[in-house]
């Protein structure tokens, strides 16, 4: 009854849907701009943020990886002088090699064994070059065993 005195049409409408109301204003953002400058200005802005946090972040040191690692040299006999040895594997040199604290410890025969400490940067150091390079002291070097190897 009161919709008969209304007297508009009826506008179509999909079922649960809110009701439509025909704006004017659907060309004002309030939120946007409407200037291409800005969202140049926008763009660079955010370039140039992202280009120095990049820098910033290639500044921090990357984590090394290292190893700590414990050597047992050992001589061919008892009559290899050991402090000699000690100063021929002391001798090698390699970027990421780091030599440690070394002590006698006995076999049995009156035979003792190097132990020798090294730290080493695992990118740049092979353990296996390492112990190689120790061998080629035939005169003096049995054997080398790896005897604790712990990353750090």
């Amino acid at each position: 009854s009161e919709k008969a005195t209304w007297g508009g049409s009826p506008v179509p409408q999909a079922a649960g849907a809110k009701p439509t109301v025909a704006d004017d204003d659907d060309d004002v953002d309030l939120f946007g701009s409407d200037d291409e400058e800005e969202a140049a200005e926008a763009a660079r802005i955010r370039e140039e943020r992202v280009a120095a946090y990049a820098a910033k972040k290639s500044k921090k040191p990357a984590l090394i990886a290292k190893s700590s690692v414990l050597l047992d040299v050992k001589p061919w006999d008892d009559e290899t002088d050991m402090k000699e040895m000690e100063k021929h594997v002391r001798t090698i040199e390699m970027d990421g090699l780091l030599w440690g604290a070394s002590k006698l410890v006995p076999v049995g025969y009156g035979i003792n064994k190097l132990q020798i400490m090294c730290v080493i940067e695992d990118d740049k150091v092979s353990i296996d070059l390492l112990t190689e390079k120790i061998q080629e002291f035939e005169d003096f070097v049995q054997s080398v065993d790896i005897a604790a190897f712990n990353k750090i």
